[in-house]
């Protein structure tokens, strides 16, 4: 099969490698336009573009996919089947219907729970014990079509947003090798999603990052491996004669220390702040301006108020 991947994110690489590596020969790769990035806003080329860095396979990458010359030379490829994951932008009709066989998609939750941009960092914040790859038909709605199999994985207690994607991104090429010779015979399953159960993982920013005090300490510590690496949690806390700092927090754990939520109730040997219920250890964190440290680096070096 003449073989389109479509993607952005590093989580989508092992996908195009396993691709690279097949019988099945792959004609073009679509991906977003370089960003800007850093201070001096130096253009970066997106993961799935490094990776083909030296490679004599196409790279396509239209500010909008659903322009028509973006639409016409993705069907110029004349593809077979079009593999999608992590893109970043809905497919259009024209290019749904560019492919002999099918277009699809790899999501990274068990739909229909976790449609949308985060559903790792949401299975995790939401205290999901599994998840795992969807492979399912694509059509014009946000992670709506009908579903060809799924491989389910167990989030750990210690599962971070970067651990479970690595793992995720590791089980997508075996999704999408055992549905191939399906695809191939034109006898992929098409089993719809039930929308009464579908939940939805909205694209984060850095804010979302911010940790709410009112809130339980289990769903803070939650939160705090969930968005480790991105967008990473993170507080602010007053520094006498510096005033409010923020303070990013790596790792956390949970503790049966009572206080107001957002008070500070132990800064000796350990970082303990009330949470809405219990309380919450700070186990890794980094001031602003500082390195990353251990909470006991950090107390020994630094004088607290006793309120954030």
């Amino acid at each position: 099969m003449r073989v389109v991947f479509v993607g952005t994110g590093a989580i989508g690489l092992p996908t195009l490698r396993a691709l690279l590596g097949s019988a099945h020969p792959v004609v073009g790769v679509v991906t977003q336009p370089d960003k800007p990035v850093g201070r001096d806003q130096r253009l970066e080329a997106p993961p799935v573009k490094q990776e083909l860095a030296g490679s004599s396979v196409p790279v396509f990458q239209p500010p909008r996919i659903k322009d028509p010359s973006a639409i016409e030379e993705i069907r110029n490829w004349k593809p077979d089947l079009i593999v999608v994951m992590a893109y970043g932008q809905i497919l259009p009709p024209g290019v749904l219907g560019a492919p002999r066989l099918a277009c699809v998609n790899l999501h990274a939750s068990l739909l229909p729970r976790w449609r949308g941009a985060a559903p790792i960092q949401a299975a995790i914040a939401a205290g999901d014990t599994r998840t795992g790859i969807t492979l399912m038909h694509v059509d014009e709605g946000l992670d709506t079509g009908d579903i060809i199999l799924e491989e389910a994985i167990e989030i750990s207690n210690n599962d971070t947003g970067g651990t479970l994607h690595d793992r995720l991104a590791q089980l997508a090429p075996r999704a999408l090798f055992n549905a191939l010779p399906l695809l191939e015979s034109g006898k992929a399953p098409r089993l719809p999603q039930d929308a009464t159960k579908s939940t939805y993982a909205p694209k984060l920013n850095r804010e979302s990052g911010r940790i709410n005090w009112s809130e339980p300490a289990e769903v803070i510590e939650r939160k705090v491996r969930a968005f480790n690496p991105w967008p990473g949690a993170f507080t602010e806390i007053n520094i006498p004669g510096s005033g409010a700092r923020k303070l990013k927090v790596f790792s956390a754990a949970v503790t049966n220390r009572k206080g107001n939520p957002g008070q500070f109730v132990q800064t000796d040997a350990e970082l303990v702040i009330a949470a809405g219920s219990d309380a919450i250890s700070l186990l890794e964190v980094q001031l602003e301006g500082r390195k990353r440290m251990s909470a006991g680096e950090f107390i020994r070096g630094t004088r607290l108020d006793r309120q954030l």
